[in-house]
């Protein structure tokens, strides 16, 4: 993995924490959640406060995360929230993050100016030994608060305020008062820096977890099913309408249908259908010219055009499915028929747009996995497992490309393969926030009249 750990491609945008003030901090939060802490006197973080080199250090690499169902979090700083989040379990997991993050910005950004911030995406199940255990996950709320207790304490000054403006002889209660002003050199003028964190919680309707070999759920569709990327038979009967596999490729391809989930990428707006076409076929040449022994290194189209010549008879029927498809899109000819048991139909989507696209597009990447540039940005997880086993001239062609053709532009290589005029959507919450209430709207002691 050197190759894509230099190129920026894995393990890129993390936060590096490197400060004695902050690697205390961290300590701290990392000590209240799991009871363990790290020597290391530099390393990196992701979105959730997840460090690899912690990981290594621990032996552990779910220590922020036990048995995977739990994700715990540790925030040093907002900027976090650009980050990516390492080891995922939930596809909908570095969402609720970075909403949060998002929501609460102000706060956060006031509370980790002095302490840590530590919380959890709570949800009701502790393990996922059986299928069934994973639909028992229908919300996630989010708990967080410093290390010290920030948060907790602005709300029991909240609560004796309120009881303050309530009791009629609370003028005359020493004791309150001086609770009250006890609790204020905790938490500092609340009125004007709130530390009150927003009470949030997401519906988990729709999902990918990589538990059970990889197993996407859709509940929040018209007609609701589970797609196991392995075996269906091993998870046994599932609490849902229907289950299927990778190897029910008809079956998979009439829910997307069904449900209004995909669109044929010859049928998009604004993109260059011919182009994306050829490019995917020249990861499929890529993928036949490693295998044959060929040296990829600085192979551009032209190279990758001569090694299809050579190599034409062996050519799988992807290929040929897609430049029969890219015949039709810039030679006006025949239209192909592309049923979904032929191996290029899935290369041949995308989805459409709607709040779960970037979930269809990662089940689209696996299903279509020559397509390396899709699958990467789709479906990290996906990408590292397969790139391990890839023979070491595609390692180096496929390293390269992204680096000299992705990562100069993600914006655009994303927008013209997958966008839409309606930017995606965050993970919804699943309740309205809370309103304010009347500390947050005319301070702590009331409403203050003009004479």
């Amino acid at each position: 993995m050197h190759r894509l750990i230099e190129k920026g491609l894995m393990f890129g945008n993390l936060i590096r924490v490197d400060s004695p003030v902050l690697i205390d901090r961290y300590n701290r939060a990392l000590k209240s959640l799991t009871g363990k802490a790290t020597t290391l006197d530099a390393f990196h973080i992701d979105i959730s406060g997840y460090s690899p080199e912690i990981g290594d250090e621990l032996g552990d690499d779910l220590y922020l995360n036990h048995a995977g169902v739990n994700r715990q979090f540790i925030l040093l700083t907002t900027d976090q929230k650009t980050a990516p989040l390492l080891n995922a379990k939930f596809s909908n997991s570095r969402g609720v993050l970075r909403q949060f993050i998002t929501e609460n910005e102000p706060q956060l950004f006031a509370l980790t100016a002095r302490d840590a911030v530590a919380g959890e995406l709570v949800n009701t199940v502790y393990d996922a030994e059986d299928p069934v255990r994973l639909f028992d996950i229908r919300r996630v709320r989010i708990e967080a608060d410093t290390t010290s207790g920030t948060v907790a304490t602005a709300k029991r000054l909240g609560q004796m305020i309120d009881q303050f403006k309530q009791e009629d002889d609370a003028w005359f209660d020493d004791v309150l008062i001086g609770k009250m002003i006890g609790l204020s050199k905790e938490t500092g003028d609340v009125t004007r820096n709130p530390v009150k964190l927003k009470e949030m919680a997401f519906d988990q309707d729709n999902f990918w977890t990589s538990h059970f070999g990889g197993l996407y759920v859709f509940r929040g569709v018209e007609h609701p099913a589970a797609i196991a990327r392995e075996d269906k038979a091993a998870l046994g009967k599932l609490p849902i309408q229907y289950l299927m596999d990778f190897g029910d490729r008809a079956a998979i391809a009439k829910f997307l249908d069904l449900n209004d989930l995909v669109e044929p990428i010859t049928d998009a707006r604004g993109i260059d259908v011919a182009a994306i076409l050829h490019q995917k076929m020249d990861f499929v040449v890529a993928e036949v010219a490693a295998t044959m022994g060929e040296d990829l290194t600085g192979a551009t189209r032209r190279t990758l055009r001569n090694m299809g010549r050579r190599y034409a008879k062996l050519l799988p029927l992807e290929w040929q499915g897609l430049a029969a498809l890219a015949r039709w899109a810039e030679e006006d000819g025949p239209w192909p028929r592309i049923t979904s048991e032929h191996p290029a139909y899935f290369y041949s989507l995308r989805a459409r747009n709607h709040a779960d696209a970037d979930l269809v597009n990662m089940l689209l990447s696996e299903l279509a996995p020559l397509d390396i540039r899709q699958l990467f940005i789709c479906h990290k997880e996906a990408f590292y497992r397969a790139y391990a086993t890839w023979p070491d001239a595609k390692k180096a062609y496929v390293a390269e490309f992204l680096a000299n053709e992705y990562q100069v532009d993600k914006a655009g290589t994303r927008a013209a393969l997958f966008g839409h005029e309606a930017p995606m959507e965050e993970p919804q919450l699943a309740v309205p926030p809370p309103v304010p209430d009347m500390i947050d709207r005319v301070g702590p002691w009331g409403a203050v009249k003009r004479r």
